[in-house]
């Protein structure tokens, strides 16, 4: 196997807490897929916590971790979403966001104190975290002839690939899921079916 196919993420939402001179750090861990599910997820943290004073964020998407995003949202940078991201590089997590939202307390913390809370904050979130394994897979799609039928459904019986959607007609179209390691071997026998045509879709 030339790469690994498989990545750590979080199961379900969890929560940290963190203190410090009368400041409070509330993080959310969350697992998410795409970037579209980061919006919805900061606006109702800050419609639930109208009066707190940042919602620090960082986020890692894509099984092979590539796509990451940090914002201090008004603390001195470097500060919040550096620390935040750091931890989940630490953790070898991914589609994962982390929101710290803070209650300023009155007392200026300094650059190492706001590192240390956001940072802390985090590592309490992820610790309450029911991390799970998941492997890479890609999408596909099979379009085919009624006659085929019989060909099609024994690859996806022998590879025992997950089936997401079939329409079958005269001319049918099967969706399934592989796990990469097993791609090229699935798609070697489909192409050695005879007018069956594959089409990728997505990686997830």
């Amino acid at each position: 196997m030339l790469f690994d196919d498989t990545y750590k993420t979080i199961e379900g939402a969890s929560e940290g807490i963190f203190r410090d001179k009368g400041s409070k750090f509330l993080a959310y861990a969350y697992p998410i897929r795409s970037e579209e599910e980061v919006k919805p997820l900061l606006l109702n943290l800050r419609a639930e916590h109208s009066k707190a004073r940042h919602w620090c964020y960082a986020y890692r998407l894509s099984p092979d971790r590539s796509v990451f995003r940090i914002n201090d949202d008004g603390e001195p940078s470097g500060t919040a979403g550096r620390p935040i991201l750091n931890c989940l590089l630490s953790a070898d997590v991914t589609n994962v966001l982390i929101v710290v939202v803070r209650y300023f307390g009155g007392t200026l913390l300094g650059v190492p104190g706001l590192i240390n809370a956001y940072k802390t904050a985090t590592v309490e979130a992820l610790n309450a975290a029911h991390f799970v394994s998941k492997t890479v897979n890609d999408i596909y799609e099979v379009d085919f002839e009624y006659l085929q039928m019989n060909d099609v459904m024994k690859v996806v019986k022998d590879e025992d690939l997950k089936v997401l959607d079939q329409q079958f007609d005269t001319y049918c179209t099967l969706k399934f899921g592989v796990r990469k390691t097993y791609l090229n071997q699935v798609l070697a026998k489909f192409d050695k079916i005879v007018q069956v045509k594959t089409r990728y879709i997505q990686t997830i």
